[in-house]
């Protein structure tokens, strides 16, 4: 392949002719003349949207992820801020972990309901309760998490209309089953 190829990096076969130019030789899987197209993404508001809505309500963490009894909550209120079919393994594991900061944060919030904002260290000394540290580290943590799984105010209500819609057509779909609620339908922990 000759050095100046400009498509040497995308494994494209450039070929000297006998004119002394450059002839791109292009593999048969490699279309030039079809421009390369994204996949469309369903409506918000089709049908494909309805049942991906219902199922985004039945994500369950990955294998590998283990998440207490009290973290339950918080993973179906985050998965539920996103269409079931934008969530990667990846997104999952993040999702695992806010919803047990979250955990973290409400027990923590407790403990220091009952203690109080001021403790007594063992000098005597009265001091800031050191649990509040820890309660701002674990609010700092949600913050960078709700941002990277994008699921923050502005991506679920905000400049994002498609993510917006599915949300809205989930809640739609769950009070619907709410409402039908006949024993015969598994719901989600």
């Amino acid at each position: 392949m000759p050095q100046n190829c400009p498509l040497k990096r995308v494994a494209l076969a450039c070929h000297k002719t006998a004119s002394g130019g450059t002839r791109l030789q292009v593999p048969p899987f490699f279309d030039l003349e079809e421009p390369m197209k994204k996949p469309r993404k369903s409506r918000s508001d089709s049908t494909a949207a309805a049942v991906n809505a219902f199922q985004a309500g039945q994500l369950e963490p990955p294998p590998h992820v283990r998440l207490r009894k009290g973290d339950l909550p918080f993973w179906r209120s985050i998965v539920s801020c996103r269409p079931a079919e934008s969530w990667t393994a990846a997104d999952l594991e993040q999702a695992a972990n806010l919803a047990r900061c979250k955990a973290d944060i409400e027990r923590l919030q407790l403990e220091i309901d009952d203690e109080g904002d001021v403790v007594v260290n063992q000098r005597g000394t009265p001091i800031v309760n050191p649990k509040h540290t820890l309660l701002e580290t674990l609010s700092r943590r949600t913050v960078a998490l709700s941002r990277i799984l994008q699921i923050h105010a502005v991506a679920t209500a905000g400049d994002s209309r498609d993510l917006r819609k599915a949300a809205r057509a989930e809640r739609e779909a769950k009070r619907l089953m709410q409402e039908a609620d006949d024993g015969l339908i598994p719901k989600p922990h």
